[in-house]
């Protein structure tokens, strides 16, 4: 007996907080972290597989295992400000096998050079 059941099987990506803002302002030449945590709401092992932002001032570590089903995970985010002045305004695409692939996070920053 064959069942379709197997093949809708899909990692989904629920962040607890998928935009964050940097309370105050930041100096410039200021490295900023953020975390991003997430649960895995689908019922297949979620895969991250990689990141792409529109600048190498931002850098991205995630899981490099699968994360099962209701499981729960971490991206960490830092943002380099050297040489960024004013407001910032970053988005993060993360790959992975979820249903809606890419997955976006962003932040906020203002930063000073005073």
């Amino acid at each position: 007996m064959n069942s379709a059941f197997g093949f809708s099987q899909q990692a989904e990506f629920s962040f607890d907080k998928s935009t964050q803002r940097h309370k105050g302002k930041a100096k410039e030449g200021e490295i900023i972290s953020f975390s991003y945590g997430f649960t895995n709401k689908g019922d297949a092992p979620l895969i991250i597989s990689e990141y792409k932002v529109a600048c190498p001032c931002t850098k991205v570590q995630f899981p490099t295992e699968p994360i099962p089903s209701g499981q729960h995970g971490t991206i960490k985010v830092t943002f380099d400000t050297k040489g960024k002045i004013g407001y910032q305004d970053r988005e993060i695409a993360i790959h992975s096998n979820a249903k809606d692939s890419p997955s976006h996070i962003r932040f906020k920053v203002m930063v000073d050079n005073k």
